[in-house]
């Protein structure tokens, strides 16, 4: 399974020290060079950086169609339009990426995507989370990441 992933999911995991998970879904991971200069840039003691930094699971590629990159720049981020033309370039079989305009912006391409609560709700399917609840109150109120309470609710029924 090829996935491609934004450096939101990352980040969030990261800080809360279960950057791991992702791994153990998964395997391994391919980011494109603006989402690692994301995950890396500034503070190197920052909560899971280093194990970002030494992890042999995840990728780094360079993307080639720089002008999808550049027109998908007009709403997006850096980290997010890499990651969508990475993942069209790969023919990645799954995109991670949770900001709504990089969502909408990956339906006419026909990216297969996910965010962090579908990651929740896969890994507790699989039984990798034993209280996938607590896992997004964490990264409620740890790491910041806007889960709304009928994400939560899917989080509980998935």
């Amino acid at each position: 399974m090829i996935v491609v992933a934004d450096s939101s999911p990352l980040i969030a995991l990261s800080r809360v020290g279960r950057i791991r998970l992702l791994k153990e879904m998964f395997g391994r991971l391919v980011v494109p060079e603006a989402v690692w200069q994301e995950l890396t840039a500034g503070d190197t003691n920052r909560a899971g950086v280093s194990e970002l930094l030494q992890s042999d699971w995840i990728e780094r590629r360079t993307v080639s169609d720089r002008g999808l990159v550049n027109l998908l720049r007009r709403d997006l981020g850096a980290g997010e339009a890499e990651a969508i033309v990475l993942a069209r370039e790969i023919d990645a079989d799954v995109l991670l990426i949770d900001e709504r305009l990089g969502r909408s912006a990956t339906e006419s391409l026909g990216i297969t995507i996910t965010g962090l609560v579908g990651i929740l709700i896969e890994a507790k399917q699989r039984q990798l989370l034993t209280d996938p609840i607590g896992l997004a109150n964490e990264l409620r109120d740890r790491a910041g990441f806007w889960i709304s309470d009928s994400l939560m609710n899917l989080i509980l029924q998935g």
